[in-house]
């Protein structure tokens, strides 16, 4: 292999060297799409860092987690999503192969931690919403020792390529590049399998795992039969449409990135036409967006304080009830189920 010159795969040709996968126009509108979610998230996520360090009662463990998935996310949106807006504008990858193997380190570094600050997200959620008596707390120190981990456990498997094992190289239609799934030679297989299991399929399972128990919990809350039923259920229905709107994100951004990784693992003859192999791509880089708007701007204390900052101190929310205060009606109705949701809701 020349490691000075960019090429395509063996087994799936995404392009030749006189004929483009898409036409200028079409290269275009993608820069102009991939241009819109990276300035979109640049902007969310430097406001969730900003408003996190200036207000220490955002300070809390879930914030720790909130915040190193807004500079995950950041760091997908400089290193990933504006170079691949100026090559989709130039119509081809211009980085030369150092640039493409710097760029794909860069996104499987941030996207991968990002994958597991969702999950660490999902396990706060689970332990506060779901342990009873306190049995088990979501401490400070957990919150960094998940940070830290994500941050460690993206290293550990992004590293390897830079080493020898696995390859970065071109995908969808040639203007940006990301781990090599289509080569059949045994060492980057083994590590494509190993890299898919423990970087795709484990924070996956732990999210959806720890989701699914959280609301069989809310589920329990509702059946609980307290006087103000109709208090219990519009707080139980907030939660739950939170829940699933963070499933479906990440299912919507993330799963068809990994389902395409997986066919062509499974099936090395499987050929995937560019444009198409682009979509999973772009929906992925897309949740740079997503994850600030769902996991922090949707959280109320989060809201009271950034709202105001951009809006010269109007706040359109601030009367609303908060989301996440549902954790403390089911912490309380776990400990006591003599306290009202009523009450609970003017905590």
């Amino acid at each position: 292999m020349d490691h000075l010159s960019l090429h395509g795969n063996s087994s799936t040709s995404h392009s030749s060297v006189n004929t483009a996968p898409l036409s200028q126009t079409g290269y275009t509108i993608l820069a102009v799409i991939m241009g819109v979610f990276s300035v979109a998230g640049i902007i969310l996520n430097v406001l969730v860092v900003v408003v996190t360090v200036r207000h220490r009662q955002l300070r809390q463990p879930l914030s720790y987690a909130l915040v190193n998935l807004a500079i995950c996310d950041l760091g997908c949106a400089v290193f990933g999503g504006l170079p691949t807006t100026v090559t989709s504008a130039m119509g081809h990858f211009s980085l030369g192969r150092l640039g493409c193997v710097l760029e794909g380190f860069a996104v499987s570094f941030f996207g991968i931690a990002s994958l597991c600050s969702v999950a660490v997200i999902a396990v706060e959620r689970y332990i506060v919403v779901c342990c009873p008596m306190g049995a088990v707390l979501f401490q400070t120190r957990h919150a960094v020792g998940g940070v830290v981990l994500s941050w460690v456990w993206s290293f550990v498997w992004n590293t390897p390529p830079l080493f020898g094992w696995g390859s970065f190289e071109l995908e969808g239609v040639q203007t940006s590049c990301a781990p090599n799934w289509y080569s059949r030679d045994v060492g980057n297989m083994s590590y494509i399998i190993i890299y898919f299991l423990l970087c795709f399929a484990m924070p996956f399972s732990i999210i959806m795992v720890s989701y699914l128990r959280l609301l069989g919990t809310l589920r329990q809350v509702t059946k609980l039969q307290v006087s103000e039923a109709g208090s219990t259920n519009r707080m139980e229905v907030q939660v739950a449409r939170m829940v699933v709107v963070m499933v479906l994100a990440f299912l919507v951004t993330w799963l068809p990135y990994a389902a395409m990784a997986l066919a062509v693992i499974i099936d090395p003859s499987l050929y995937i036409d560019p444009l198409i192999a682009t979509i999973p791509v772009y929906l992925a880089k897309s949740s740079t967006v997503y994850n600030p708007i769902i996991y922090i701007l949707m959280n109320r204390q989060f809201r009271d304080y950034a709202v105001p900052t951009v809006l010269c101190g109007w706040n359109p929310w601030a009367s609303e009830p908060q989301v996440f205060e549902m954790e403390t009606t089911v912490s309380s109705l776990n400990k006591s189920q003599k306290v009202s949701p009523k009450e609970l809701m003017k905590e």
